[in-house]
């Protein structure tokens, strides 16, 4: 099918109605940024970074406002649930689909596990500071390491969203707007307070420098203390494009204003929570400082300077906006799995659901895995940084679906067109594969292990046939995809980005800092540049839109409306 510049191709239309304005939007995903992870991405910012870890706030932000402009577009012109995992099978085909799918669910499922570890960290604070016997026995306090009392709680805690999720998530979705303005309304309110009650200007010059671990440990700060976790939730107002009134003058606006109340509320969090520590517990490294605050840091530090009232309001949050986001996710997790076995990918069983149209199945390997992820990841920060990887990994998918667009249906119906997006596509692809080398070995290839999983669920369900929906592979037009992910995984072993805990290198170290960088990046365009260059045609790309939309509107009416978390 050829298409000339008079000519305007139209993607299926999804038959959403236009009511959602400017505010709506930007809500959706400021609510979505301001989660739980502004409870712990000061203090582990402060650990890895020392104050200059306000750079990585910075850097942070920029990073995740290219990534979320170029799913601007997309989500404009094909308005679908899941878009952020359904993009690449719309211009690659199956094969692309079923892993960026399951990339999708990777990053869903380890949500819970994270949010439940916030929760138990800010029990053990509560418990030190009250001197409950128990509470020593969640965490060890100085790895913040899950005990084996710690873990069976954290599974209880699963099983408790997964009952809540077969039975009352109408009743959650309800609740979904007032839990927004509890998620933002704490954490504004505990830097007013802390700032006003007890800030101190003078402790950035302390300790041993503004930047301790200079330039390397404002980047690593990015994926290993939360940093980009926390900013996480932009494409809330994409994925609402096709409902929204003016999509081309809203979605940028909603996009970029969004990240900036992220960036700003993250920032003024991290400044007062330096600015705050009273002068006696200034120790002599940042690092050790920050660990004083490690189980729960913003009640430990209301605690420290006075303000009982506020570490109550904060022990209360610690239960509210994790306890709401794990739920959220195990729903979210359920429809992946589910929309992956439609799609032929997952076996059938994934597809039962109960007579309230609740995926059980779904939900039980949900809890399975999530379970799971507390052996290899037993701490916040090591969970947090697969997740950044994971969600990373998913969101690389958006920019080589956006030049494969652009390149195949250059005419198609965007009611938002970023301007710059032939420059700012691929750089948005640098930007992705960099967080995820900055989050280092150790964790990328525990991700890597997870990609290989879902790869062999993929093979055994379509050898053994455990799903009779035929799936139309397109290797030629995936044909990049193993090279990418086997190159990268290459380049991150063969960086510097590869230490254990005591700091020693645990690989060849053949690319020094910089140049791991500069590599990734040269990497990162010759990727780009394959994947447009085979993606699907434009009849193609038309016919797999049409059978997706299907799929969606079969699933929303099995299912019912998706939820927003």
């Amino acid at each position: 099918m050829t298409t000339t510049q008079s000519q305007k191709i139209a993607l299926p239309d999804t038959g959403l109605k236009r009511q959602i304005g400017f505010i709506g939007l930007m809500w959706a995903s400021a609510g979505s940024i301001i989660g739980s992870g502004w409870l712990y991405g000061a203090q582990k910012g402060l650990a890895a970074a020392g104050p200059a870890v306000i750079w990585s706030w910075i850097i942070g932000a920029i990073a995740i406002l290219i990534l979320a402009l170029v799913h601007a577009e997309l989500g404009g012109m094909y308005p679908i649930a899941g878009g952020t995992a359904r993009f690449p099978h719309l211009a690659f085909g199956g094969i692309a689909g079923g892993a960026f799918g399951w990339f999708s669910w990777l990053q869903a499922v380890t949500v819970a596990p994270i949010e439940v570890m916030a929760m138990l960290g800010y029990w053990q604070s509560l418990a030190r500071t009250e001197h409950w016997s128990f509470g020593a026995h969640f965490q060890n306090p100085t790895t913040e390491i899950l005990t084996p009392s710690g873990i069976i709680a954290a599974v209880v805690i699963m099983a408790v969203f997964t009952a809540i999720n077969f039975f009352s998530i109408r009743a959650l979705a309800n609740t979904n707007s007032a839990a927004t303005w509890w998620k933002i309304g704490v954490p504004v309110l505990a830097i007013f307070v802390l700032a006003i009650i007890n800030f101190h200007g003078s402790n950035f010059g302390a300790g041993e420098s503004f930047a301790p671990t200079g330039l390397k440990g404002v980047l690593s700060a990015l994926p290993t203390a939360g940093i980009v976790f926390a900013l996480l939730g932009f494409e809330q107002a994409d994925q609402l494009a096709g409902e929204s009134s003016n999509p081309k003058r809203d979605i940028p606006r909603a996009v970029i204003g969004s990240v900036l109340i992220g960036l700003v509320i993250y920032l003024a969090l991290q400044v007062v929570f330096i600015a705050a520590i009273p002068g006696d517990h200034l120790l002599g490294t940042w690092a050790k400082t920050a660990a004083q605050y490690a189980s729960g840091p913003f009640a430990l530090l209301a605690t420290a300077v006075g303000v009982g009232w506020l570490a109550v309001v904060l022990y209360v949050d610690a239960v509210i906006s994790p306890g709401g986001t794990g739920l959220i996710y195990f729903t979210a997790t359920s429809r992946v799995s589910y929309g992956l076995s439609k799609n032929g990918y997952f076996p059938k069983l994934l597809e039962s659901t109960t007579r309230r149209g609740v995926p059980w199945f779904g939900l039980i390997v949900a809890w399975v895995f999530g379970c799971v992820c507390f052996l290899p990841f037993p701490s916040w920060q090591s969970l947090v940084s697969l997740i950044t990887s994971a969600s990373v990994l998913m969101y690389a998918g958006a920019p080589l679906a956006f030049g494969a667009f652009r390149k195949r249906i250059p005419n198609a119906d965007r009611p938002f067109r970023l301007p710059g997006g032939a420059i700012l596509s691929p750089i948005a692809f640098i930007v992705a594969n960099w967080i995820i080398l900055w989050t280092g070995w150790l964790t990328d290839y525990k991700l890597g292990i997870c990609i290989l999983i879902g790869l062999a669920i993929i093979v055994v369900t379509r050898v053994f046939k455990l799903n009779p929906t035929p799936v139309h592979f397109n290797w030629k037009a995936a044909q990049w995809l193993f090279p990418y992910l086997i190159g990268l995984g290459l380049i991150v072993f063969l960086s510097d980005w590869n230490q254990d805990a005591n700091g020693t290198i645990a690989g060849p170290d053949w690319l020094p800092f910089g140049w791991d960088m500069a590599v990734t990046a040269a990497f990162s365009l010759i990727i780009y540049y394959w994947a447009v260059n085979t993606s699907v045609d434009t009849q193609g790309i038309l016919t797999i839109a049409e059978e997706t939309s299907a799929h969606a509107e079969q699933e929303t009416a099995e299912l019912g409306a998706p939820i927003a978390g």
